[in-house]
């Protein structure tokens, strides 16, 4: 079984955000698209809180934080 993930374009995702907002039920747009719930759930939120699908633009304060300070412990190591 492959363990590939799908890749969706960022205007596919916008448009898929653009009928939640719209109104439509999430639970249609489900079937209709062939996407897991939690997937539809992250886009909106994610684009609704940063305009970005990004995971660099969605990370919180402490998160980027943390990935400064391994990187910089990387780099004193090394």
């Amino acid at each position: 079984m492959s363990n590939r993930y799908k890749r969706y374009t960022e205007e596919f995702k916008k448009q898929i955000v653009g009928l939640v907002e719209s109104g439509k039920n999430p639970t249609e747009i489900v079937r209709e698209y062939n996407i897991a719930r939690s997937t539809v759930n992250k886009w909106v939120k994610d684009y609704t809180t940063s305009g970005s699908f990004k995971a660099k633009d969605n990370r919180r304060k402490e998160e980027n934080e943390l990935i400064k300070l391994r990187k910089e412990n990387q780099r004193l190591k090394g």
